[in-house]
């Protein structure tokens, strides 16, 4: 029953109340406002026990702050009891508004469950309201902001254990611990909220501290790699133009930065190496190719492109990373060229005159007569003359067929000439020589070799190709003689031949056998030099011993 002096009991309990909420929107922490609302439980509302129960991300609930009875507190807090369980509990009972109250005589079959509980001793009522030491009574606490509490997301249950008058509380009773669930509700997820923001405020620092770092890291590796790197503009109108360079490169092209600024790397390669930039996946591609120096000389490089971003969804960028590898290039050419061409004269060798040869020609098929009208019809060059002896036969000519863009090479008729020019193929065999070794020593049939493949370089045109097949043999391969010319072009070579040669301090002789074969397709490489050669021995078996060499 109400008395008179309850309206002022009630006044103190709401500036307590008050109080309590105050002090719970002003706590440090989600740590500290637990305890705060635990504490205004038993402080503000009269109970001898308060416990706050949080839900978990995984749903169960977890005994957070507890106040009251230091024993009880050691026991249960941070045990967890599962979300299968509490909702048993929040739908059986009384419904006091939000309120739940389990009494003792419906209590007991929670007594075995995982949820964690704690209970004071005492006697058996003695009167209708007065509590029950295995009475039970909860608030939830739900996310503020939905009307009707119950609608709204759980976010905890305060639980209370035996008010300090020893009696179930009055209509104000449970209207002030129903409201006082309310705010602590709101203020548990404000202080949630802080406590996330606070986390997203140290992990922004903590990811601007590292991009910061990671930036600082990046412009170090830029500035100081031993190699070049450069960052271009990628799409747009001014795509691949240059927009950074290290000193690597700058040093490497000897152009200063600004000037670097000016260009994009297609501005820099070499004609020639166009394509292979071109052929170039921006996204990740790798290339070898040359670039211009400011002197107008080039340097062969490495160049790899990755794609890197400014922002999310930002603008992207082309960092490049270019390598020298100028001496690599030059080991490889080098290499190469002792594999295709004579230590001891420097003429391609006899394998490297066999692969110009096979390029040249191609394997006529059975109806290839029916098209030799054809052939003046196709114009494709199957090889390309630089400057200096030898020439550079287009790759995969090999396989060319009567009809795909080959300019079929023809002979001139046998006995007569026709006017028809072809590739001629002079084989020479040097009269004399093994005298010359046995006399002197090879020191001195070297130095003969060497001369004598100066002077017949020196006597071709630009384009034709001087080897030495072993020994004492030689061929020259010269592309658009009639038979008149290679005739001529024999004498001219035995003349150059047969003067003197200094070796090892003397001057000696040696003469020259020349068989001129043709090339024509549907013929091998093998069996025009053999043609050749069949033809230098009818030659050499047709001149008197003693004019075979000069002297």
């Amino acid at each position: 029953m109400e008395t008179e002096s309850e309206p002022y009991v009630r006044l103190a309990s709401l500036r307590q109340l008050h109080q309590v909420m105050a002090d719970m929107n002003t706590a440090r922490s989600l740590a500290d406002t637990l305890q705060t609302v635990a504490d205004g439980v038993v402080g503000a509302l009269g109970y001898e026990m308060a416990a706050v129960n949080l839900v978990r991300q995984d749903g169960d609930l977890v005994v957070a702050a507890f106040s009251g009875n230091s024993a009880a507190e050691a026991l249960i807090t941070g045990r967890v009891g599962s979300r299968e369980s509490w909702d048993r509990r929040l739908n059986m009972g009384e419904r006091w508004g939000d309120l739940v109250f389990i009494p003792h005589t419906e209590g007991w079959v929670l007594d075995d469950d995982d949820v964690p509980q704690w209970y004071t001793d005492g006697p058996a009522p003695r009167f209708e309201d007065e509590w029950h030491p295995s009475d039970r009574l909860f608030a939830p606490m739900y996310t503020p902001g939905v009307q009707g509490g119950t609608c709204g997301e759980l976010l905890g249950v305060i639980s209370v254990d035996r008010p300090r008058n020893g009696r179930r509380p009055g209509a104000w009773g449970r209207e002030a611990l129903q409201m006082y669930a309310f705010q602590a509700a709101i203020a548990i997820s404000n202080a949630r909220l802080r406590a996330n923001m606070q986390r997203a405020l140290v992990r922004l620092e903590r990811e601007q501290q590292a991009l910061r770092a990671s930036e600082e890291s990046f412009r170090q590796a830029f500035e100081y790699a031993p190699s070049g790197m450069a960052i271009a503009e990628m799409g747009g109108d001014q795509h691949g133009r240059i927009l950074r360079t290290n000193d690597a490169l700058c040093r490497l092209l000897g152009r200063p930065a600004s000037a670097m600024r000016r260009y994009s790397f297609a501005d820099l390669v070499h004609p020639e190496d166009i394509g292979t930039l071109l052929r170039t996946s921006a996204e990740g591609g790798r290339a070898e190719l040359r670039l211009g120096r400011r002197d107008g000389s080039y340097v062969w490089v490495s160049l790899r492109n990755s794609v890197v971003a400014d922002a999310a969804d930002g603008p992207r960028f082309l960092l490049t990373h270019v390598e020298d590898i100028e001496e690599r290039k030059r080991r490889e050419l080098q290499l190469a060229h002792r594999a295709s061409h004579d230590s001891l004269t420097g003429l391609p060798n006899s394998a490297e005159l066999r692969s110009r040869l096979s390029a040249r020609l191609c394997q006529r098929p059975a109806h290839a007569g029916a098209a030799d009208s054809l052939d003046a019809a196709y114009s494709h060059p199957v090889f390309d003359v630089p400057t200096g002896h030898g020439f550079d036969f287009a790759p995969g000519t090999e396989g060319y067929d009567a009809y795909d863009h080959h300019v079929h090479t023809v002979a001139p008729e046998d006995g007569r000439d026709d006017g028809t020019k072809g590739l001629a193929v002079l084989f020479c065999d040097l009269d004399g020589f093994k005298s010359i070794n046995d006399r002197f020593g090879h020191n001195a049939g070297d130095a003969v070799l060497i001369e004598v493949a100066r002077r017949l370089s020196n006597a071709v045109r630009d384009g034709d190709t001087v080897a030495r097949l072993g020994g004492d043999e030689f061929v020259i391969l010269a592309d658009g003689l009639g038979r008149a010319d290679a005739q001529d072009l024999a004498v001219r070579l035995r003349n150059e031949i047969i003067q003197p040669i200094r070796a090892e301090g003397r001057a000696v002789r040696v003469g020259a056998s020349f068989g001129i074969g043709w090339a024509h397709c549907g013929m091998t490489a093998d069996e025009v030099l053999k043609s050749a050669d069949e033809r230098m021995y009818v030659e050499k078996r047709s001149r008197p011993k003693q004019h075979r060499r000069a002297g």
